[in-house]
């Protein structure tokens, strides 16, 4: 079977899409599989790179690693991957093939690319249309765990448009509903891409326009003292959770370089947590992604305060594949290694794509 594997993208997590790509190459069975790269570039072009077999597996991973780190493409245009070709979209239907999307942020995660293999009849990794725009999206997501009894930080949704109109009318429904210090972030975005600290009102100012850089809609968030905890999920209808992993702060958050570039986080796996509050932990997991209609993966990050008290903080519905990411270091400590976590999200989406063609088929009556 092939295996389209589509990374890069519009974003600004195009280039965390690039390490998670170089990742997944390097894990897959290749006894039974073929990977085809297709490459999106910043502008939007869909590149075909050339057909990834056993033997060319390990090279092909190490130029994309080195070519992530210059911030381009997998060397398309110098070396040995020089015959990369530009191609439509729709030239990946095929039969005996799964796309594997390992995009983030808009246009990659948040139902849109998800629409067009839904258009083009094509099996997929991952969560479908509506399950993607909602956990990309932090705002609908909120109201959806809000609706589903989730505990979750108080929270102040913010449109661009009210923003311009009557910024002192935002200031008061902020500093109204909240309390210094606040976390402004866009709605849609990942990877601590536009998030800011607020502690006095001209830093929420100033972080208010910087997340409207990113989107037209912005999240208030109340800030609290608590731990930072993670929780993988696996499934369709049987859904699994892992043990949950805590991200060990020596500052308050942790912006895209720290996370991705000088890999400053440090990852506590499994948290050093009370069996009563991993039982609620996996518990909550499931709600959310019941919530949102999740399916194949996600990881759901909590706060947790010295007290004991949990909130949900958000649902990522693809979540980094980096070799120092949480979400298959999470599967990894809970006894699933990362080839085998590849090979169960192909057999995911593969089961997925078939249950929906039952559902097309007219009813006998």
């Amino acid at each position: 079977m092939k295996i389209f594997l589509i990374y890069g993208g519009k974003s600004a997590e195009h280039d965390i899409s690039l390490l998670t790509a170089f990742s997944i190459i390097k894990e897959v069975y290749y006894d039974y599989y073929e990977v085809e790269p297709i490459y999106i570039t910043k502008e939007g072009d869909w590149i075909k790179g050339e057909t990834i077999k056993q033997a060319d597996s390990l090279r092909f991973s190490e130029a994309l690693r080195l070519s992530a780190a210059k911030e381009v493409h997998f060397a398309i245009e110098e070396g040995e991957f020089s015959t990369g070709i530009a191609i439509n979209p729709s030239e990946l239907k095929e039969k005996d093939a799964v796309i594997f999307p390992v995009l983030h942020g808009p246009n990659g995660e948040d139902g849109t690319v998800q629409g067009l293999f839904e258009v083009m009849g094509m099996p997929y990794v991952g969560a479908g249309v509506l399950a993607s725009a909602c956990g990309m999206d932090k705002i609908i997501s909120k109201q959806l765990f809000q609706q589903a009894g989730l505990p979750q930080v108080p929270y102040v949704p913010i449109r661009k448009g009210d923003w311009i109109a009557n910024p002192e009318e935002v200031f008061k429904k902020c500093e109204g509903t909240l309390i210094y210090p606040m976390y402004v972030k866009p709605a849609n975005l990942g990877s601590s891409v536009g998030i800011s600290k607020a502690v006095t009102r001209e830093e929420l100012k100033t972080a208010i326009d910087l997340a409207l850089q990113y989107d037209r809609r912005v999240v208030v968030e109340q800030g609290i003292e608590a731990r930072e905890i993670e929780v993988a999920i696996l499934g369709n209808d049987d859904i699994h959770t892992s043990v949950p992993g805590e991200l060990v702060k020596e500052v308050d958050f942790y912006d895209f370089d720290a996370k991705y570039i000088n890999n400053e986080v440090t990852l506590q796996i499994p948290a050093l947590i009370s069996e009563k509050v991993e039982k609620q932990l996996r518990e909550y997991a499931v709600r959310a992604f019941q919530a949102i209609d999740g399916s194949g993966l996600s990881r759901c990050d909590f706060f947790l305060t010295s007290n004991d008290e949990i909130f949900v903080n958000e649902l990522n519905t693809m979540p980094g594949f980096t070799q120092f990411s949480m979400y298959p270091l999470l599967w990894k400590n809970t006894g699933l290694n990362y080839g085998d976590l590849v090979e169960e999200l192909i057999q995911l989406a593969l089961k997925r794509f078939n249950e929906s063609l039952v559902f097309e088929q007219p009813h006998k009556e």
